[in-house]
């Protein structure tokens, strides 16, 4: 619904939201909240470790501007470096895992989407609306929504009051192979490449070594996804993935299905949040005139949710 806007200056930015992660399924929720014109600012580790980098916006951090799909990713020296950025119609990512920076940007919205099945420092405190994905998330008490990550009839629903599905430790179905696909350090030690994302490989093949110790392929397939080269692993640690179907189903290229439900649920529950707690939320862009953004003008189209 269309409102004029307050005479009051809110105390957040109605145009901002900060998303913790840029891993493959953060960025299917980065990519939701981008294009329906939010400025966008992801917060990383200094060490980030998705395995599916050719479609995280976290590979930044490594590389210092990376692409996604059609968004593009730059690494942040710092929150005020955001609205430049932003300014560039690119998404600031910053190494920032303690949350630092949102005194400085006051998103209106903050989304956890680290999935690391537990609270890793999530409160309603920390932002006008809180959003948190999958296991180890309770609603309203860690966040006032957490959305489902498991696969299934309810994937990307909206939870607000209770827990996510737990955590089952098996990957989901690729191919016919679930758990046999994905590759865990077998020690403790450096990261260094054999093969690359996206090649394809036999059973047995050496794919990386951690240290001295070579990791094999478990399966025959496509290279997936790939832990960057150089990370210090500890034992256990999730490192590849190999995907048994054939060459021509798989793309590793493009963000998952998985990823773009999840970010469907985040959007939605930031308008459904907002209009339950009476928080103006304002896409800082409304459309694409000449190939560039427009922004919003101050004086009209203010939504609250």
């Amino acid at each position: 619904m269309l409102m004029q806007p307050s005479m009051r200056t809110p105390a957040y930015a109605a145009d901002t939201i900060v998303v913790r992660s840029g891993g493959d399924i953060a960025t299917g929720v980065v990519q939701k909240l981008w294009r329906a014109g939010f400025r966008v600012a992801v917060l990383e580790t200094a060490a980030p470790l998705a395995i599916r980098r050719n479609v995280s916006l976290s590979s930044a951090v490594f590389e210092e501007v990376c692409t996604v799909e059609d968004m593009t990713a730059e690494l942040a020296p710092d929150a005020r470096a955001c609205r430049k950025i932003w300014g560039s119609d690119r998404i600031p990512v910053l190494v920032d895992p303690h949350m630092a920076c949102l005194a400085l940007l006051r998103p209106a919205v903050l989304v956890d989407a680290i999935i690391a099945k537990r609270n890793t420092g999530m409160r309603p405190a920390l932002a006008p609306v809180t959003i948190a994905l999958g296991p180890g998330f309770s609603a309203p008490e860690d966040a006032d929504c957490v959305v489902e990550t498991m696969r299934g009839h309810s994937l990307g629903r909206l939870i607000t009051r209770g827990l996510a599905q737990p955590n089952t430790g098996i990957p989901g179905s690729l191919g016919g192979k679930s758990a046999e696909r994905v590759i865990y350090a077998p020690a403790a030690g450096l990261v260094r490449h054999v093969r690359r994302i996206g090649d394809r490989v036999e059973k047995e093949d050496v794919l990386f070594t951690v240290g001295d110790v070579p990791v094999r392929s478990p399966l025959t397939g496509t290279l997936r996804g790939l832990v960057e080269d150089g990370i210090v692993a500890r034992q256990g640690l999730k490192c590849a993935d190999v995907d048994p179907r054939p060459a021509e189903e798989v793309d590793f290229h493009s963000i998952s299905d998985k990823a773009r439900s999840v970010g469907g649920g985040v959007l939605e529950a930031c308008f459904m949040i907002a209009r339950k707690k009476s928080v103006l939320l304002r896409p800082a862009v409304t459309a694409y005139g000449g190939g560039k953004l427009v922004p919003i003008p101050d004086k009209r189209c203010l939504l609250r949710a």
